[in-house]
């Protein structure tokens, strides 16, 4: 009996310590989240403020019976996919070349983390004006080499290519650093025993590093899955979802259908269908990799 209460007590104890932060997370987030819920099973708009009469999931149905909505989910995943690919791929070639290079490696580190650590709008001011279709550098430079001028945000077949390649650029730094913290705690001993029964580099690399990188691996992948679907400010700042609806990801999608068409009811249940989407993901992947595990 002393056994079980001394358990007992210990889990009192446990929960008298974890009961403020909680009580902070339920206030901040779990509030927040329930409203949102009710929204969207209620008939409240901008024009009639009120969440009586409940629909229930008819505002689900009807948003998801548009097929501008499975275009805005397509264009998200292919979005996020292509984005994350990228840059798991660069970060990864990044890291790897930095664990070879000894001199002002800290240089290195601080040129890297500054485009992390602006601020995707002023990424997105930036990379606009460079872009610029007549008088930005990057055209200006094309031209200068005899090349024509490229409308990189107007075009409907360049404009998301674009938007993915901007993100890449701000979002790998986040990447290499993960891997490098990984790659820096690998064991040395599995790549000694390689090299004594003649590996190459790149089994070395494919055999030993890759498998030893999977958990890191696996948080940086699913953490940059989790910001790209989320993906906001890019959109409002360089297209607005344009050209046309060429760029116009889910999150754009809510917006739009809660401010701009003054439905929050139907904004808050695409922004729903969004959030399960990435809890079905995130869950999904953490347990295919305690499986493999």
């Amino acid at each position: 009996m002393s056994l079980f209460s001394s358990l007992d007590r210990r889990r009192r104890t446990g929960w008298a310590f974890a009961a403020p932060g909680l009580s902070a997370l339920a206030i901040t987030m779990g509030f927040p989240l329930l409203y949102a819920l009710a929204i969207s099973l209620s008939s409240m708009t901008l024009l009639k403020p009120h969440l009586a009469p409940f629909v229930g999931f008819d505002n689900f149905i009807s948003i998801m019976g548009e097929s501008l909505f499975w275009h805005s989910l397509f264009l998200t995943i292919r979005y996020s996919v292509a984005t994350v690919v990228g840059e798991f791929v660069i970060g990864l070639a990044i890291a790897l070349m930095l664990q070879r290079t000894f001199h002002l490696r800290p240089v290195y580190f601080a040129i890297l983390t500054l485009p992390m650590a602006m601020s995707p709008v002023a990424v997105a001011l930036i990379w606009r004006m460079l872009l610029q279709p007549n008088l930005g550098i990057v055209n200006q430079t094309l031209i200068g080499m005899g090349l024509p001028a490229v409308d990189w945000l107007g075009n409907s077949d360049l404009a998301l290519s674009t938007m993915v390649g901007i993100d890449i650029w701000q979002q790998t730094s986040f990447v290499v650093l993960l891997l490098s913290a990984g790659l820096a705690s690998l064991p040395k001993d599995p790549y000694e025993a390689a090299e004594v029964d003649g590996a190459s580099a790149f089994q070395q690399f494919w055999y030993i590093t890759l498998p030893l990188l999977r958990p890191i691996s696996a948080i940086a992948i699913i953490i940059q899955l989790i910001n790209e679907f989320r993906t906001y400010d890019l959109i409002y700042v360089l297209t607005k979802g344009g050209p046309g609806v060429s760029t116009e990801l889910l999150s754009f999608f809510a917006y739009k259908r809660a401010f701009q068409g003054l439905s929050l009811n139907e904004g808050n249940a695409a922004a729903f269908i969004l959030l399960m989407i990435v809890l079905v993901i995130t869950v999904v992947f953490f347990a295919r990799l305690e499986r493999k595990n």
